[in-house]
């Protein structure tokens, strides 16, 4: 309990010096577009601990979040996986799409297309 305390701590404070820095650019984004920067990927973070929401700030959505915020980019399930050194067979790729769809919901990602998935923040207010 303690470690996991530890970590929701270090989280936060990692999750507000990126907020303090301000929205920072990411490849692909366009001047003034919402909801695709590191700064919103952080502010989701933050609300969800708010409403005490411990699924985003496991270690694989961490890991996950951390992808997207960082590279901007739409991308797909196995695409996800392969980017983050997991195997790409189907039990892999299915257990993904159901993380993210659950990133979806709490309005960090979005789905564009369908199984198409980036980092938004429309669901904040952002």
């Amino acid at each position: 309990m303690e470690v996991e305390l530890s970590r929701l701590r270090i989280t936060r404070e990692t999750v507000r010096a990126v907020l303090a820095e301000g929205p920072l650019a990411v490849a692909g984004d366009v001047p003034g577009s919402a909801g695709s920067g590191p700064g919103d990927v952080a502010a989701a973070l933050l609300a969800a601990e708010a409403v005490g929401d411990v699924t985003v700030m496991s270690p694989d959505c961490q890991r996950i979040i951390a992808l997207f915020a960082t590279t901007g980019a739409a991308m797909r399930c196995r695409e996800v996986c392969a980017q983050l050194g997991l195997e790409t067979e189907a039990r892999h790729v299915e257990g993904m799409r159901a993380k993210l769809k659950r990133l979806v919901e709490q309005g960090i990602l979005a789905e564009t297309a369908p199984g198409l998935f980036k980092v938004d923040g429309r669901k904040q207010g952002w």
